[in-house]
């Protein structure tokens, strides 16, 4: 089974956390589903350049990412494939970004973040986050 070496971004602005929506897709499990934005790490990239670059890519946004931002790892096998999702925490100076591969967006506050259709691999992730950050 192919495995993806994947990296998602957790950006809190303003109390408020970044939940993308995906668009039509590949595969049907992940179609319209919300996640933290990211993508696949290529050959030569740490995991913090993977997420910047993705990031550019998919939004126009720049944000500095270091090793220090790690937040948590998710190992999630679906039916066609199994990824490892490294995740970290981003502090943009900025919430403005350019929506170019996702269909929707919300700016969640942490404690209604898990009310929203979420990828499976980003449960774990967002059900962390919602706990984390509900009360700050």
């Amino acid at each position: 089974m192919k495995h993806l070496e994947v990296v998602g971004a957790v950006i809190l602005y303003d109390g408020k956390i970044l939940c993308m929506q995906r668009g039509d897709g590949k595969y049907s499990y992940v179609s319209h589903k919300y996640e933290f934005p990211g993508g696949k790490v290529e050959a030569g990239e740490t995991h913090p350049q993977a997420l910047m670059r993705e990031l550019r890519e998919e939004m126009n946004f720049d944000v500095s990412i270091t090793e220090d931002d790690y937040l948590t790892t998710v190992n999630h096998k679906y039916p066609d494939f199994e990824m490892t999702m490294y995740c970290y925490l981003c502090h943009p100076a900025s919430p403005e970004f350019t929506r170019k591969e996702h269909i929707n967006h919300v700016w969640a506050d942490p404690k209604d973040m898990m009310e929203l259709d979420w990828a499976p691999a980003d449960i774990p992730v967002a059900q962390m986050v919602s706990e984390k950050f509900s009360n700050t």
